[in-house]
C-alpha cells in the first residue's frame, strides 16, 4: 500500500511557482555575495559564515519539498548519519578518503569532524538526486541513482582545491588522492540509489538551482585561484 503523506506536511505542494523563483533568487544573491565576500574579502572571518550558508540553503530547498512522507524524513536522517560517520571514520583512520584534517570553517567538531559536514551530505545528496530525476525522468532508479552519485563526485572535483585554499580542510602533502573520489562514490552511490528508489517522481526546482549554484560558486573560486 502506498504511504500517505501527513496532511500537516503537505503545505509545500501548494506553494506557487513564484515562491520557488523567489527562493532561487535568494540563493543566487546569497552565493553571489559569498563569492564576492570571499574574494575581496569583506572581512577576514567572512568565510566562517559557511555553516549559516549551508543551513539557509538546505532550509530553502526543503521548504519546497513536495509531498513529505516518513521515508523522506528517514532519508534525510540516514544521509546525515551516513555522511557524518563516513567523514568521522575517514578523519580518524585515513582509510576511506585518505589522510586529511578539518579546519575551523565548518564550525564545531566531534573527534575532528564538523557536525555541519553531515548537513552538507544531506544537501548535496538531495540536490543531486532531484537533478538526476529532472534529467532522466522515469528511467530506472539504478540509472538515476548512479547519475546522481557521479554528479556529487563531479562537484567534489571542484570543491577540493577550493576547500584546501580557504581552510575548509587540508590534505597530507597538499594533494587530493584518487582514493578520495572513490570514497565519495562509495558513500554517495548507495544513498543516491535509495533516494532514486524512494523518490522516483520528486521534482524540486530550488534543489536543482542550488546544485547549479554550487557548481558556479566553486568554479568561480577555483578560477580565481588559478588567475
Amino acid at each position: 500500500m502506498a504511504e500517505q503523506s501527513h496532511p500537516g506536511l503537505r503545505w509545500a505542494a501548494f506553494l506557487p511557482s513564484a515562491a520557488a523563483e523567489r527562493s532561487a533568487g535568494i540563493l543566487l544573491i546569497l552565493y553571489t555575495v559569498g563569492i564576492v565576500g570571499i574574494l575581496m574579502p569583506i572581512h577576514p572571518d567572512f568565510i566562517l559564515l559557511t555553516p549559516l550558508n549551508l543551513l539557509v540553503s538546505i532550509g530553502l530547498v526543503l521548504w519546497h519539498h513536495d509531498g513529505w512522507e516518513r521515508k523522506t524524513v528517514a532519508y534525510l536522517l540516514l544521509a546525515y548519519a551516513v555522511g557524518f560517520l563516513a567523514e568521522l571514520f575517514g578523519v580518524q583512520t585515513g582509510l576511506l578518503f585518505g589522510d586529511y584534517a578539518y579546519g575551523a570553517v565548518l564550525g564545531p567538531k566531534v573527534w575532528g569532524t564538523p557536525l555541519m559536514i553531515g548537513v552538507n551530505w544531506v544537501m548535496l545528496g538531495y540536490c543531486a538526486g532531484v537533478c538526476s530525476n529532472a534529467l532522466l525522468g522515469e528511467r530506472s532508479f539504478w540509472l538515476r541513482g548512479t547519475l546522481a552519485a557521479l554528479l556529487m563526485v563531479g562537484l567534489d572535483v571542484l570543491i577540493e582545491p577550493v576547500a584546501m585554499a580557504y581552510g575548509f580542510w587540508s590534505w597530507e602533502g597538499d594533494t587530493v588522492p584518487l582514493r578520495n573520489y572513490l570514497g565519495w562514490l562509495a558513500v554517495a552511490l548507495p544513498l543516491e540509489l535509495l533516494f532514486a528508489y524512494w523518490h522516483p517522481r520528486l521534482r524540486n526546482k530550488v534543489g536543482v538551482a542550488l546544485f547549479l549554484l554550487q557548481l558556479v560558486f566553486f568554479a568561480s573560486l577555483l578560477i580565481s585561484e588559478k588567475v
